[in-house]
């Protein structure tokens, strides 16, 4: 019992070091001619089982990174996987002493795991619920926002929430629409500086654009920057920025979202994209841990898309700038034996069978890490 408390006591002096491998670059095993990324997003609930399995499923496939879309943690309540971990069924956490450890919990069993795969993390809606702010994510998370992926562009040399990177020919934005307010002029004019650059450079063939909650009038528009007057107009141009640099400066462009937890692509082929200039190629993927939603009734047909399951988005990068995603399921059955461990099976069992709006039953009682 005293050796894992010494332990978690030194968790805050440990991670700095643990983490420093993160975005350590390594050499890309893909042959010249493809390279590989990985996206996902939305891991609370049961994001520490269900992340490391995605972590080694994208270490397996030689992925050049991992980019998170946000929502690591609930923040109104207590995680149910912190709530059946095994240091935690030794002693119960409060709300207080949550709030405390919540993002130290999530660099440690989510972030870790992916070992020397550089992660990018975009920020997401409960990373602002009170008491936590835009300014503590940053904080907290300067380690990722501050990499030498980032610091190459002169227009990442302040540490914020939003920020881009470029590699192989493809420009990778990350956008910040974690609340209402946002995209504000400063996000605004700070995007049209990346794309007109982007737009002028030969080199840069494709855009890929990720943010937490999907653009307006996707399938998911009851659930996206549409529940915002802000979010709807500063979103709709942001999309028309997009127009303009595929059908002006004939740049590939794709889009990547979360927020809904499910897995749905072609989710701009929507009434008002088909008559307002155009359907581009929009993916949302909030499969990483997080309660599954039902999906919506846009979604039924002609958008491929698939709820209670967990994943990662595979993205297949060619030479000439073409990006092909697929869908990759995580299953049960990949969850490594320590995991089960650490968490208990009949945990683990809830998080792939109930931890869904349909059909969500309470969690199994946290069984005692040290019975009486």
């Amino acid at each position: 019992m005293k050796a894992i408390w010494k332990w978690f006591a030194l968790m805050p002096l440990t991670i700095p070091l643990l983490v420093a491998a993160v975005s350590t670059p390594r050499p890309a095993g893909q042959p010249a001619e493809e390279w590989r990324f990985a996206v996902s997003g939305d891991a609370r609930n049961c994001g520490d089982v269900v992340m490391p399995e995605i972590a080694a499923a994208v270490q397996q496939r030689d992925a050049a990174f991992y980019w998170h879309l946000g929502d690591f943690r609930f923040i109104r309540l207590i995680d149910e996987d912190i709530q059946h971990e095994g240091i935690y069924r030794a002693q119960p956490l409060d709300q207080a002493g949550y709030l405390k450890v919540a993002w130290d919990v999530f660099i440690v069993n989510q972030m870790i795991p992916f070992g020397a795969t550089p992660v990018f993390l975009s920020i997401g809606n409960h990373e602002t619920i009170p008491p936590k702010t835009r300014d503590d994510w940053i904080f907290q998370f300067t380690h990722w926002l501050d990499q030498p992926a980032l610091r190459a562009n002169a227009e990442n040399q302040v540490v914020r929430s939003y920020y881009h990177w470029t590699m192989r020919g493809v420009d990778f934005i990350s956008l910040d629409n974690a609340t209402r307010d946002q995209f504000d002029g400063a996000q605004l004019a700070w995007l049209r500086g990346v794309l007109h650059s982007d737009e002028k450079d030969p080199a840069v063939r494709t855009i890929v654009l990720g943010m937490h909650e999907a653009l307006p009038e996707s399938i998911s528009s009851g659930h996206s920057m549409n529940e915002s007057l802000q979010g709807t107009e500063s979103g709709r141009q942001v999309y028309a920025e997009m127009l303009g640099a595929r059908d002006t400066y004939h740049k590939h462009i794709y889009l990547l979202s979360s927020h809904s937890h499910y897995y749905a692509e072609n989710i701009f082929d929507t009434d008002y994209w088909r008559s307002h200039g155009g359907v581009l190629p929009g993916w949302i993927v909030g499969t990483a841990g997080a309660e599954r939603y039902a999906l919506p009734a846009a979604a039924e047909s002609g958008h491929h898309a698939r709820t209670n399951v967990y994943g990662y988005l595979l993205a297949r990068v060619r030479s000439d700038g073409n990006i092909r995603f697929e869908f990759e399921e995580v299953k049960e059955s990949a969850v490594a034996a320590d995991v089960i461990g650490r968490f208990t099976k009949p945990f683990v069992d809830w998080c792939f069978a109930a931890n869904s709006d349909a059909n969500r039953a309470a969690p199994p009682v946290p069984t005692p890490l040290f019975p009486k």
